[in-house]
């Protein structure tokens, strides 16, 4: 079947037309029509056109319903890949050798003075990339939501364009070059090996890279782990010539530092893709697709809109669910978009949740009850998990994500309540949390948790461990006679409850942006940007203040720290009883 591509190109500050007419049907596959599949003995003027097609159609579109997955076959290619909004870019081999790009993997679109605060929503994962251009430099300029994985470039990158960016990821890769950023504010960088990191602003995280900068607090906002305690990598799409498509799922490893790849002997396990339902938004609902969890299924979601008028169910023991092309899941009724059943080795990965028009208490639930389980043989791992409040839709939930399982693993969430988009005002996209940790031992690796109205971060139970955490308090409280918790100016970003005996974070930046006009907004403040017990089992290391536009925060962390008012950034060296 022909299937034509008609592309709305929308420029800032104007609106113009272009449609085009591109034969798809080459590219497509058992994915369905938005997943485009692409090999080596193609001609590269025709895939290259598709790219660009695609590229036009998705740059710039934030709110966009279309999605794609741009997958590609092990093999060698002349083409730039230049990725947008909802947009995927997946080489196929078992380590990222195997798919060589010779021209770009690439994020370049940019709003006003080559800022790039709002390009959320896309990814690249599992090439290895030579740039092209003259300077042999590529660039990955983006905020949240845009990780780069198990990537291999031969030469430099920069994570931004000169102007402000406000992201982001990148795990498990290797950078022969020079990696690092011109003006960004903060970068998350986790088991990779660079040639040089070089520049940055608030708040850089490095763990288990080799090749990190030396820890230099507070001249330089950098916190250096050497390894990480433990982790799953996220699972993978591959294809063989001989048996075709896999999901590859890594093993959980223990202290760790640099790629989990380069020896071409990584741990883990291959599943066919026969045991693997594959959904498409426009053939299934939540009852053909739980009926597939039920009988032991793992699940593939293509790119779409899922509205679920009854939540996803995964229950079985070692359950994988691989989004493609950024699968957005949509409760319509009030219900949750995902239940998590507390078993073991269950696996979700690459999906986004838009809260619905009818609250919801919780839309992501990672075990039901906080319990006594020990999970750490084969724990519950997440990975690329982003949630919205507002922004696409009016949407409204209590709570993104709650996690009362032990030993979960987090591998890089955003959680965000819009701060513009439709329905990002204080009385539509309401919402309390974010995230709520009330299972104990909890590891979460790249924590993005923004605006909400309570507490951002709220965790109960004990021993959890976060590496790297970025947040802006809401923007738009009305005033403090409003927005108070128990009279304190504002709730705490990061929240460690009075009962909790042990915690450790490391690398925090928060950020207030109050905004409005009249006199009460210009004076609301929050009193703490993080609130912990103070007892010896709590550790914080290192957190980066900065207040901007109206208002402020008054101390860093309970009651300590000085005041941060608007243009200033003040550093912190955390909190540490023993």
């Amino acid at each position: 079947m022909k299937i034509l591509l008609s592309i709305l190109l929308i420029l800032p500050g104007a609106i113009s037309t272009s449609y085009a007419q591109i034969n798809l049907s080459p590219y497509q596959g058992i994915f369905g029509e938005n997943v485009l599949i692409f090999d080596e003995q193609m001609e590269s003027s025709g895939v290259q056109a598709v790219l660009n097609e695609i590229s036009r159609q998705q740059a710039g579109q934030e709110f966009t319903d279309q999605r794609f997955a741009l997958i590609f076959k092990p093999g060698t290619y002349d083409v730039e890949v230049t990725v947008d909004y909802y947009v995927q870019a997946l080489g196929l081999g078992l380590t990222p050798d195997q798919t060589v790009i010779h021209g770009a993997v690439q994020s370049t679109y940019s709003g006003r003075n080559t800022n790039v605060t709002t390009q959320f929503w896309r990814g690249a994962e599992n090439f290895k990339v030579f740039p092209e251009t003259g300077e042999k430099w590529m660039y990955w300029a983006v905020s949240q939501a845009a990780p780069m994985r198990r990537m291999h470039v031969s030469g430099d990158i920069n994570f931004d364009k000169g102007g402000w960016a406000s992201g982001g990821v990148l795990a498990n890769s290797i950078i022969t070059g020079r990696a690092g950023l011109t003006s960004g504010q903060q970068w998350f960088t986790r088991n990779s090996e660079i040639g040089q990191w070089e520049g940055g602003n608030w708040n850089r995280v490095f763990v288990g890279v080799k090749g990190a900068p030396d820890e230099n607090w507070p001249e330089t906002p950098v916190t250096v782990i050497e390894s990480a305690p433990v982790i799953r990598d996220k699972p993978f799409l591959t294809y063989d010539h001989d048996s075709g498509y896999a999901v590859f799922v890594p093993e959980v490893q223990h202290h760790t530092s640099g790629v989990s790849w380069n020896e071409g002997n990584e741990p883990g396990k291959l599943i066919p893709l026969d045991d693997f339902y594959i959904a498409s938004d426009k053939k299934d609902d939540a009852a053909s697709i739980n009926y597939a969890l039920r009988s032991g299924k793992h699940l593939i979601l293509t790119p779409g809109i899922y509205e679920l008028g009854e939540e996803l169910r995964v229950s079985h023991p070692n359950t994988v669910v691989l989004g493609l092309g950024l699968p957005t899941l949509i409760p319509t009724r009030g219900n949750s978009a995902l239940k998590i059943q507390d078993s073991e080795g269950i696996i979700i990965a690459g999906v986004m949740v838009d809260a619905g028009l009818q609250e919801s208490g919780v839309l992501i639930e990672v075990g039901k009850n906080k319990n006594d389980i020990d999970r750490s043989d084969n724990p519950i791992s997440l990975h690329d998990l982003y949630c919205r409040i507002g922004g696409a839709l009016a949407g409204t939930a209590k709570t993104c994500l709650e996690i009362n399982a032990n030993n979960v693993i987090g591998d890089h969430f955003w959680l965000w309540r819009a701060d513009h988009g439709t329905g990002a005002d204080w009385e539509i996209n309401k919402s309390d949390h974010g995230l709520i940790v009330n299972g104990d031992n909890v590891t979460i690796y790249g924590l993005f948790n923004e605006h909400f109205q309570h507490y951002q971060t709220y965790w109960t139970g004990e021993a959890g461990r976060t590496y790297f955490y970025q947040s802006e308090i809401p923007y738009e409280p009305p005033s403090n006679e409003v927005w108070n918790d128990s009279g304190k100016p504002g709730f705490a970003s990061y929240k460690v409850a009075d009962q909790v005996n042990t915690h450790s974070a490391w690398g925090l930046g928060i950020y207030s942006f109050f905004r409005g006009e009249e006199t009460e907004r210009n004076n609301v403040r929050l009193e703490n940007a993080m609130e912990v017990p103070e007892k010896d089992g709590i550790h914080v290391t290192h957190i980066a203040i900065f207040a901007g536009r109206l208002g402020g925060i008054n101390h860093i962390l309970n009651g300590l720290g000085p005041s941060t008012n608007t243009g200033e950034l003040n550093l912190f060296d955390g909190w540490n009883m023993d």
